[in-house]
């Protein structure tokens, strides 16, 4: 994906956690929020928000599973893995 299409994807993705917020969803968006990245940060690097992404992803379907058995949960347990894999990837490109 292009970064332009990386950022519109995780602008639908903020509103979607805005939506959760706004309807009183009782889910805590720690992780995503520690990042200190949004959409409007278009200087960050393509890896940043592609990261930013899969932690929102991930916390999203946290928030819809019952239990990491379910589709959704798994979902949940996938996108984790793929925010470490970006983040590892980030790493090494920076050492």
């Amino acid at each position: 994906m292009h970064k332009d299409e990386l950022i519109q994807l995780h602008t639908l993705m903020v509103q979607i956690k805005k939506y959760f917020e706004h309807s009183g969803l009782s889910y805590s968006f720690n992780e995503y929020d520690s990042l200190c990245i949004s959409p409007l940060h278009v200087h960050r690097s393509k890896t940043e928000h592609k990261h930013a992404i899969f932690v929102l992803g991930s916390d999203i379907a946290c928030a819809l599973s019952d239990d990491d058995m379910s589709s959704i949960g798994r979902t949940c347990n996938r996108m984790h893995e793929f925010a470490i894999r970006v983040s590892n990837e980030q790493l090494t490109k920076t050492n």
